[in-house]
């Protein structure tokens, strides 16, 4: 009809001047309409986000709260942008010849903010929509879903939740469509028509960039799964195209390192690399304090002075068990509760969010050589096939997606990073307080409540240096009568290599070997368990103190140092009897056993372990200091008295006859203790 309107001027003047004027009316008709679809379409849209945002959320709580964060995504960030979008948007109304300049002005404004937003939903939208078709397959759930949903929105129909999923994506493709209408309709000579030109410019490379994030993010996903694959699994994986690939890259590499082909230089994201490896580095060695903070919890919780019966029931020992009892009960485990779920849960779930940019970075790696590879082929023969050009791009996609996100990611890691840390010190600073207020009125009833806490402080070190001081005393006078150290049993026909290399390198160069040893380099040994050896070198060539340089009497090498224990040489009998005597100058409890080598005894003899072994096979049995055994025959069944058959505790089996003694006395024997 205002079309009809604005033709009758026409019909009446056929003058230029009229014709011009009746164009430009309709002009600016056709602009104010599509200004109005604008800023209409945007108050329907911000609507029904907030209907889908709010009752269609609320109605959907029989989800699993990590199908929600999907699909829901950052949709109340995109109300948020938005709502502020819309109220500007109206703003422009109030000086109706500035709007269409206001309207330019506005978009331009919200340019990045919009590209921020839509950007993550519009990269988690494609997994929102696979989730929608697993609930299609459960008709029940779906019949419910598509119930709520038409209750909130009729519109949607049988579209259901995929209808809302989608409408944020359609709406940013949409105004640069509602922008190029409002410019279309704008004289070129007009003010507004250079910002309405910028402004539509503008939200088409925001359109083209969220689809290069999204083709990003999906290329990055691929890499950033972290799938635990037995050896089989990837040995299944391997083919003639994954194996070439490997091969190239590792031709590339091997080029580099000769320095054939340069090498590609990229400070940024080295900077970025080296920042995120750090940020790793303290995440995993702050997991690892805080696992055994965790352990020395778990047994101090184990230790309960309370139950045991100290024979003083009254007195300040019984209001100590008391409080004991209420703090063992109350405030320790409470904070083992509160530490679990506050700082080791959230630190385990940071350490596991690191996967997924280790996975990332070492993809790049890999991707860069491709890339270099693709790039020597272009500048030497001008093209590339597809499958090449396809590598191109996924490094370039793989290098911008960390560059853009490393930075951030990093930032938010040391962010939880210091939230945890500041959670771990108030969860102290409360079990110091929780204590503090229960002891409150136990505290009187102790010892040197008086003292000042400086003084008790004082009291309490010399009380713990003069303990100190009596354990090591102690300490001293119990390894006086300590059997001696352990000592393995030679291995056969052992012996004169043992005494060759003791008359060589001396008894403090000697070392056995604890278990088996299978050498995996050229210099590595290989020995058995009990074989012997001497110390050449505590470290290897390269300063690693973990692998050292023996000599087994025939053959130089190294072994782990973790594998090696110093042996002690066996006494003689003659020594065994001169241990066994009266010592001068000392008082004993019991009397010592005057110790018999048991190849002198019958057999059926009830004889003493003097030594500890430890059996190596199930022809062997194992022996404790002190422990009562009976020499079933004492020899073994080629004659050789190295070696008895015993039985200890109803168990059979080969042991040294050095290890064994007789004791005639009827008196008890054991440990002598310092008077």
């Amino acid at each position: 009809m205002a079309d009809r309107v604005a033709d009758e001027p026409s019909s009446r003047t056929g003058s230029p001047d009229g014709e011009g004027r009746v164009s430009e009316d309709r002009l600016l008709l056709h602009q104010r309409l599509a200004i109005q679809e604008l800023v209409d379409t945007e108050v329907s849209y911000l609507h029904m986000l907030q209907l889908y945002a709010y009752d269609i959320r609320n109605r959907l709580q029989q989800l699993p709260q990590g199908d929600l964060d999907v699909l829901f995504s950052n949709i109340d960030d995109i109300i948020q942008v938005n709502s502020r979008f819309l109220h500007d948007l109206q703003e422009t109304a109030s000086t109706e010849e500035e709007q269409v300049r206001l309207i330019g002005n506005v978009f331009l404004k919200f340019q990045e903010e919009l590209e921020r937003v839509y950007k993550v939903y519009c990269a988690s939208c494609d997994q929102a929509l696979l989730l929608v078709e697993t609930y299609r397959k459960d008709p029940e759930l779906q019949r419910e879903i598509q119930g709520i949903i038409e209750a909130v929105v009729p519109q949607a129909r049988a579209s259901g939740l995929g209808f809302l999923l989608v409408t944020p994506l359609q709406r940013i493709t949409k105004y640069p469509l509602l922008l190029q209408k409002i410019l279309e309709n704008t004289a070129p000579d007009a003010s507004a028509y250079p910002v309405l030109q910028r402004a539509t410019s503008a939200l088409q490379d925001v359109n083209a960039n969220i689809n290069e994030y999204k083709m990003r993010k999906e290329v990055a996903s691929k890499y950033t799964r972290v799938e635990q694959l037995t050896l089989r699994e990837r040995l299944a994986r391997i083919n003639t195209h994954s194996f070439s690939k490997k091969t190239t890259r590792l031709s590339q590499l091997l080029k580099q390192e000769a320095g054939l082909v340069p090498r590609t230089e990229d400070k940024e994201f080295d900077d970025l690399e080296e920042r995120f490896h750090w940020v790793s580095l303290c995440v995993t060695e702050l997991k690892n304090n805080v696992a055994a903070y965790l352990d020395n919890l778990e047994a101090f919780l184990r230790f309960k002075p309370h139950e045991y019966n100290l024979d003083i029931p009254e007195g300040p020992v019984a209001q100590y068990c008391h409080l004991a009892k209420e703090l063992q009960l109350t405030a320790f485990l409470e904070f083992k509760q509160r530490l679990e779920g506050l700082v080791w849960r959230p630190l385990c779930s940071l350490a596991k969010a690191l996967a997924g940019p280790q996975n990332l970075i070492k993809k790049r790696l890999d991707k860069l050589l491709d890339f270099e590879r693709v790039e020597e082929k272009l500048l030497e023969v001008g093209s590339v096939t597809y499958e090449e050009e396809a590598a191109r791009h996924t490094y370039q996609a793989l290098n911008s997606l960390l560059v853009a996100e490393l930075p951030q990611f990093n930032q938010l890691t040391m962010q939880w990073l210091g939230q945890i840390l500041r959670t771990f010190v108030a969860l102290q600073q409360d079990l110091a307080k929780q204590v503090l207020q229960k002891a409150e009125g136990t505290l009187a009833q102790l010892p040197h409540h008086h003292v000042s806490e400086p003084d008790f402080r004082k009291l309490m070190e010399d009380m713990l240096g003069q303990t100190s001081n009596q354990l090591h005393s102690f300490r001293k006078s119990f390894e006086k009568v300590l059997p001696p150290p352990t000592i393995q049993p030679l291995l056969p026909g052992a012996e004169h290599q043992v005494q060759a290399l003791l008359s060589k390198y001396g008894p403090g160069k000697l070392f056995q070997v604890t278990s088996s040893i299978s050498g995996t380099g050229t210099l590595d040994l290989t020995l058995p368990r009990g074989q012997i050896v001497a110390l050449l070198q505590n470290k290897d060539t390269k300063g690693n103190s973990g692998r050292w340089l023996v000599d087994t009497g025939g053959h130089r090498g190294y072994v782990p140092a973790g594998k090696l224990e110093l042996y002690h040489v066996a006494p003689s009998e003659e020594e065994l009897k001169g241990q066994a005597g009266p010592q001068e100058g000392s008082r004993h409890l019991t009397p010592e056993p005057t110790l018999v080598p048991v190849a002198s005894v019958p057999s059926m003899t009830q004889v003493v372990a003097v030594y500890p072994f430890v059996a190596r096979s199930s022809h062997e049995v194992s022996l404790l200091p002190g422990q009562p055994v009976t020499v079933l025959e004492a020899q073994d069944k080629k004659g050789n008295p190295e070696w008895s058959l015993v039985d200890v505790n109803g168990q059979r089996g080969y042991v040294p006859s050095s290890f064994l003694a007789r004791a005639p006395s009827p008196a008890l024997w054991g440990w002598r203790l310092p008077s």
